[in-house]
C-alpha cells in the first residue's frame, strides 16, 4: 500500500498523536483511515467498525468537522507494539448547529508493520460517564 502524504505515523508517541489530531481534524475521512492496519479496530462510532465499513464511517463522520484534541497520558511500547493511554475532547457539529461536546479516554494499539511503520490496530474512545450511551 503506497502511504498517503503526511502519514508516516512518527516513533515518538507525542508525534504521533500531533499527526492523529492533524489529520482527525483535517475532515479527510480516507486520509485518516490510512493510518489503520486494513483489519483494524476502530470504536470511535460508539461500536466496533472495521474494513469497509471503518472507511466508511470515517469518511461520513469527519465531512460534518468533528474537531479533537488529546493529549498523551501514558505509553506502553515492547517490540513492534505500543499502547498509549490519551486524554480527548471532541467536539461534534449537529445538524441544528449545536455542537456537543465529549471528554474521556482512549486507549490505542498500534503495531509496526513489516515496511517499518507505525499503524493503529484497536482505537477504544471511553466518554466520561455523562456521555456513556
Amino acid at each position: 500500500m503506497t502511504e498517503p502524504l503526511g502519514s508516516v505515523i512518527p516513533e515518538d508517541p507525542d508525534q504521533q498523536n500531533d499527526l492523529f489530531v492533524r489529520i482527525f481534524n483535517s475532515g479527510d475521512g480516507a486520509l485518516y483511515d490510512s493510518m489503520y492496519t486494513v483489519d483494524a479496530i476502530s470504536n470511535i462510532s460508539g461500536s466496533p467498525l472495521s474494513a469497509e465499513a471503518r472507511t466508511t464511517f470515517f469518511k461520513e463522520f469527519l465531512s460534518i468537522g468533528p474537531k479533537i484534541n488529546s493529549k498523551v497520558l501514558q505509553t506502553y511500547t515492547t517490540g513492534d507494539t505500543s499502547l498509549l493511554i490519551v486524554d480527548y475532547e471532541l467536539d461534534i457539529p449537529e445538524a441544528d448547529g449545536q455542537i456537543t461536546h465529549m471528554h474521556g479516554t482512549c486507549t490505542d494499539v498500534l503495531v509496526r508493520n513489516a515496511d517499518g511503520q507505525w499503524r493503529l490496530a484497536v482505537d477504544r474512545p471511553v466518554p466520561d460517564q455523562e456521555h456513556a450511551a
